[in-house]
């Protein structure tokens, strides 16, 4: 029996054409990333092109955003193309991208290229919990993405397409449909995407307003800077918040301002860092000031400025005046850091904020009429609630450990709470009022002894060494929260000083006592403390 090879012979379609124009979209819930898409396609198919759309759906929260893929062509001869569903790097006419490191990542991927692509992008950051939860400076760096956006991109349409969306009335797929428009990559012309528009039938008014907004936003670029004024800065009374008073760098006092003499007495307070600290701390004073009032009251204030000034006292006399007077604005900012720690009265105070109420309601896109509530879990521990007792009713009850057991036992219980319903919001409001009791508790007398000892440290090896003082000042970061990350801080904290003492002679002590403490921040999550240490003092 032979052996046949039968061979079957298929005849060309017909000479290839035109390829499709391809659009890629990534975006992250709830920004509209499948109504862009929807419109898209609908744009075309209006027009009597094919167009066909897929998407693949990013895992938990931010470690992939969606990336919905449009592909659009006209028909031939009756015969309907074949489209491709998904992006192939080099050949992506448009790559739109609802936040900017999700630009980055698209970068990553390869779908945006110098040769075709125009990428459109929203510059604003919406922080991704890995950026939220890292221990230290974990926010991407957005310098490397506009680096990368340069070189990649054959043209790049980028600006704050949330913020003109939120003040139109829409949402951010809106402005980046006006964007697409503008960019002439698409043969549409813009009746067409206003009909698109139209034939939604839900909030169309404010998606046409913030279309139209993106798109002469994008023609034209961004607004010419108003010429400063020689006699001084000018600042619209429309950017202050109610009873805000200007400040040259703009910064402006705290939100929950004190009215008649505590008016009088933190415009005196921000007088004062105007003639007495140089102006390389100045704003950090300020912004530190503000804070520590908003925190406490003016008298606390006025007791965070003698701090900053006992060190800018020492900056002086260590040659601050050749270095930039860093010793003293690292410690307006750590000061203030230091002395509004967190503490069951200060969360209390956040939770209860209408500004955060305001907030919450923006980030779910609620509307006028409409409601919402927050369940919120709760576990406070014995110390805290302690932390706030006078010092020396806690330390009889420190004394006592079987009731402090009995109480803990009692406290510690997790509670889910409803922050917004009357009973729970009285009482979170009562206790985030309750900042007179901090003076006279136990955590304020903790944090007190703490912070003299870290600036006595500072001032202590400043002199003899100015950069190895700044970098021990900047050992405050260990410190954050409350509870159990507090505690695990303050260990951290103790350590890395500790440390820092036993190497201060060394010539390259500033060096050590930098890893010392960004390794204590990341110790953990990808630090070793205790191996950096064990280095150092093989050294001896």
């Amino acid at each position: 029996m032979r052996d046949e090879t039968v061979k079957l012979r298929l005849e060309a379609a017909g000479e290839a054409t035109e390829r499709p124009i391809s659009i890629a979209i990534v975006a992250m819930g709830g920004q509209g990333g499948g109504v862009l898409t929807g419109w898209i396609v609908q744009l075309a198919e209006n027009a009597g092109w094919a167009a066909q759309s897929t998407s693949v759906p990013g895992v938990a929260q931010r470690t992939g955003a969606t990336i919905y893929y449009v592909e659009m062509m006209q028909p031939r001869d009756g015969r309907r193309p074949v489209l491709a569903q998904m992006p192939t790097p080099g050949d992506v006419d448009v790559v739109l991208a609802s936040e900017f490191v999700e630009a980055g990542r698209s970068i990553l991927r390869g779908i945006v290229t110098p040769d075709r692509t125009t990428l459109i992008a929203s510059s604003h950051r919406t922080f991704a919990i890995s950026e939220k939860s890292a221990p230290g400076e974990g926010i991407a760096d957005n310098g490397a993405i506009d680096e990368a956006v340069g070189v990649t991109a054959e043209h790049s349409i980028i600006f704050d397409m949330n913020a003109l969306a939120v003040a139109n009335g829409s949402v951010i797929s809106s402005a980046m449909f006006g964007a697409l428009a503008a960019s002439d990559r698409l043969p549409f012309g813009r009746e067409a995407y206003h009909d698109v528009i139209k034939a939604g039938g839900k909030g169309v008014a404010a998606s046409i307003q913030a279309f139209d907004a993106a798109f002469d936003r994008a023609r034209s670029g961004p607004a010419q800077p108003v010429p400063e004024d020689p006699a001084g800065p000018v600042i619209a009374p429309s950017a202050l918040a109610p009873g805000a008073q200007p400040q040259d760098d703009g910064h402006r006092l705290p939100e929950a301002r004190p009215r008649g003499r505590g008016a009088l007495d933190v415009a005196a307070l921000f007088h004062r860092i105007d003639t007495w600290l140089p102006a390389q701390a100045q704003p950090l004073a300020r912004a530190g000031l503000a804070k520590v009032v908003d925190f406490q009251d003016p008298a606390y204030g006025s007791e965070y400025l003698d701090e900053v000034e006992a060190i800018n006292a020492v900056d002086l006399a260590a040659g601050g005046t050749s270095h930039g007077f860093e010793l003293t604005a690292q410690a307006a900012k750590y000061i203030a850091n230091a002395m509004a720690y967190d503490d069951v009265v200060r969360v209390a105070d956040l939770k209860t904020r209408s500004a955060r109420h305001g907030r919450i309601g923006e980030e779910i896109g609620l509307r006028g009429g409409q409601l919402f509530a927050t369940t919120e879990y709760m576990h406070p521990r014995l110390e805290e609630v302690a932390g706030l007792l006078p010092a020396r009713l806690a330390d009889w009850l420190g004394r006592h450990p079987r009731l402090s057991g009995w109480l803990d036992r009692r406290i510690s219980k997790g509670r889910r709470v409803r922050t917004y319903s009357p009973g729970w919001f009285i009482a979170l409001y009562v206790m985030g009022g309750m900042r007179w009791l901090r003076r006279s508790s136990l955590r304020h007398r903790q944090e007190t002894a703490h912070r003299r000892d870290w600036l006595a440290l500072a001032t202590e090896l400043a002199p003899e060494n100015y950069e190895l003082g700044v970098e021990v000042i900047k050992c405050q970061r260990l410190i954050k929260g409350y509870s159990d990350t507090h505690a695990r801080g303050q260990s951290k904290f103790a350590r890395v000083t500790a440390e820092i003492r036993q190497i201060a002679m060394r010539d390259d002590a500033a060096q050590w006592a930098r890893r010392l403490r960004e390794t204590g921040i990341k110790d953990g999550e990808g630090g070793d403390l205790d191996g950096l240490i064990r280095t150092i003092r093989s050294f001896d």
